[in-house]
């Protein structure tokens, strides 16, 4: 496959081109080259193998991201500087995006409010897409097959015709699906299918003015099923998503360039599930999200005095969904300004701030500061510190959804009054256990301020970067119990009372022991806590069950594990592997999660050494070998999770998943 050489230039955490090994944040790249050597296809897989970054399930199945131990809906997602939507449970589906026609990925970690406002509060990931700049027409044609026949199908072309660039891609994905649990009716993953389509065209009016669009369009079909007091359910699920974008670039001059943005994103997903012999509806659901976005920026360069990075912009965002009484829209307006500058040759400093006026929440400033300085030739010491927050989501506030089988209901913080007076009126209330005046005060934003400290070793051929970070929440938004029901069942709904922290250390290292072989390696320590929790448990107020004696016995520091879905070391091991006198190259892959727990099992609020959800820690090997035939061909044979691991409570490790791929380039 035809790639453009990267020097490691990254935009998205100071939105200006900067090279990687200069920058005061911790930042992760992913290029263009280790993506296809890797031989995966969709982003979660490619993500889930850098260090500090894992893949987690929600309820729903989708695989979100969490990084530094902050969770998936706290990490914004970007494609080409934009935000996607349609996290339905709170998890970014990450499979949703295809990786045939990624140029390369940035990982930004920690607290970036500062430049992209509300759920950048724990990183965010850019996917920056391919770029047409050669006049000859060029374009890849490549068809993969694996296991569960997975199959993935990629056409893509550009080309540059006098002033009009354009470039098209096209990919479909599909499975059987497989089962994990035999003994249960249903699979684990159902068989599906989908589409992803993406046009550009950019138009270069003369070297200081470009107009740049985009329009894509992806669809993903799915069968469902399930099982409920022996009788048969049955139905389809649906995911559709437009994203509209328009960008026109301007260069006044040497020093001064502004952009005029226009983005447009919709998300719908439905599902139905219904009796085939008795037509009676288990599920009939629907999500549709809009979100309308307009941005003004410039960057202004002062003479040997730094540069000067400000934006505008307006939001609006618009949910229609089931267990929602009506459409809920939100609006809010913006500004943030970043001075990066150099005082010294050694010293680059970098300060910003964000202010956000929203429609449902208090006003939000966010400011960051983030300092390098190049000790010696080869030695940089970094740290950066920043205030991150995330808005109370449309679900928080507006949920109305009670659980027809079970009879539990969920209401959000804006509606919970209202509805707990209707179901009083009907009789469906017992008693209400709080103060419904708590309700009165509007929901806040969650909060956290993060402080990372790095240092990096550059010398011949290794490279080599310690970070240590520190992550501080506040008015973290959880369910609580407001009112029992008459059929004793739970009314529940939300309200700001965690403090959580997350703290630990990563450490990348790569080695180049010649030109064909390199080796690579990533380690991550995470301690994840609830203070509200330890302070509970340092006073003995916390308890269990002994499954040994069946006596209740006191929680003590030692035994209390964490947040849920934290595994407190996380590593990896890389070899790549050039033959460049034959066109192939290999490599190796290892990926080591230790345990962790998925949910409390003993109902004391926290996890525990008595808590029976942990998975225990396990390996995970994913190798790659590619040959390239007659210049234009490319064979590559792979296998994931090649030590054929599998855990009924992972449903993405299957057992080993075998695949063969040819590209055809012209």
């Amino acid at each position: 496959m035809r790639t453009t050489k990267l020097s490691e230039v990254v935009v998205t955490a100071t939105r200006t081109f900067r090279q990687l090994s200069s920058l005061p944040l911790p930042v992760t790249l992913v290029s263009r080259k280790q993506i296809t050597n890797s031989g995966t296809i969709r982003l979660n897989e490619i993500l889930n193998e850098q260090t500090g970054i894992i893949t987690v399930p929600d309820e729903s199945g989708f695989e979100g991201v969490q990084i530094q131990g902050i969770a998936s809906d706290y990490i914004l997602i970007l494609i080409d500087g934009v935000p996607l939507v349609g996290r339905s449970a709170g998890n970014f589906d990450l499979s949703r995006l295809a990786v045939g026609n990624i140029k390369q990925i940035e990982v930004v970690k920690g607290p970036s409010s500062s430049l992209y406002g509300s759920e950048a509060l724990g990183g965010v990931i850019n996917i920056i897409t391919e770029k047409p700049e050669t006049k000859t027409l060029i374009g890849n044609l490549s068809y993969r097959i694996g296991r569960f026949t997975q199959q993935d199908i990629n056409f893509d072309i550009q080309q540059r015709v006098k002033k009009i660039r354009y470039a098209l891609f096209t990919n479909r994905f599909s499975s059987e699906g497989y089962d994990l649990n035999p003994e249960l009716e249903g699979q684990t993953v159902n068989p599906f299918e989908n589409y992803t389509i993406n046009g550009k065209v950019f138009h270069d009016f003369n070297d200081d003015l470009t107009l740049f669009s985009s329009l894509r369009f992806y669809n993903q079909t799915q069968e469902t099923g399930f099982t409920f007091n022996e009788m048969a359910f049955e139905g389809d699920a649906e995911e559709q998503e437009w994203n509209a974008h328009l960008r026109l670039n301007q260069k006044w001059n040497d020093n001064l360039n502004t952009q005029y943005e226009l983005y447009y994103t919709n998300y719908k997903a439905n599902e139905r599930l219904a009796s085939p012999v008795s037509k009676q509806v288990l599920t009939d659901s629907d999500f549709d999200q809009k979100l309308l976005r307009p941005e003004v920026r410039g960057n202004y360069t002062f003479e040997k005095a730094g540069t000067l990075t400000a934006g505008i912009g307006f939001q609006y965002d618009e949910l229609e969904r089931t267990f929602f009484a009506k459409k809920v829209t939100f609006n809010s307006q913006y500004v943030y300004a970043q001075y990066d500058v150099n005082p010294v040759e050694r010293l680059n400093v970098i300060v910003g701030g964000r202010f956000d006026n929203h429609s449902q929440y208090n006003n939000q400033f966010s400011p960051k500061l983030a300092v390098r300085y190049k000790l010696t030739h080869d030695i940089a010491l970094k740290g950066s510190v920043g205030y991150g927050f995330k808005a109370p989501d449309f679900r928080q506030l507006y949920f109305d959804f009670t659980n027809s089988t079970v009879g539990y209901t969920v209401l959000g913080y804006n509606v919970a009054i209202d509805k707990i007076e209707e179901l009083q009126a009907q009789g469906q209330i017992l008693d209400v256990v709080i103060p419904l005046r708590e309700l009165d005060n509007p929901l806040k934003a969650e909060s956290s301020i993060g402080y990372n400290l790095g240092i990096n070793h550059k010398k011949g051929r290794w490279n080599t970067e310690l970070n240590l970070f520190r992550n501080d929440f506040k008015n973290v938004i959880d369910t609580r119990i407001i009112a029992r029901k008459t059929n004793g069942q739970n009314v529940f709904s939300y309200v700001n009372f965690d403090k959580i922290y997350t703290t630990g250390l990563e450490l990348n290292t790569d080695y180049k022991i010649n030109k064909n072989l390199n080796i690579g390696a990533g380690y991550q320590l995470l301690y994840a806590f609830d203070k509200t929790k330890e302070e509970l448990v340092e006073n003995g107020e916390v308890f269990a069950r002994d499954p040994k004696t069946n006596q209740a016995v006191a929680i003590k520091k030692k035994d209390y594990f964490g947040l849920v879905n934290r595994s407190r070391h996380n590593a990896n091991f890389k070899i790549f592997y050039d033959i460049a006198n034959i066109k192939a190259n290999v490599n190796l892959r290892l990926l080591y999660r230790s345990k962790y727990a998925q949910f409390d099992t003993n109902g004391n609020g926290l996890i525990d050494s008595h808590d029976t959800s942990f998975v225990d820690g396990f390996l995970t090997a994913n190798i790659t070998a590619s040959k390239t035939f007659y210049n234009d061909f490319n064979l590559q044979v792979g296998a994931n999770n090649l030590l054929d691991y599998t855990d009924k409570n992972i449903p993405s490790l299957p057992g080993i998943q075998g695949y063969v791929r040819l590209n055809y380039q012209f």
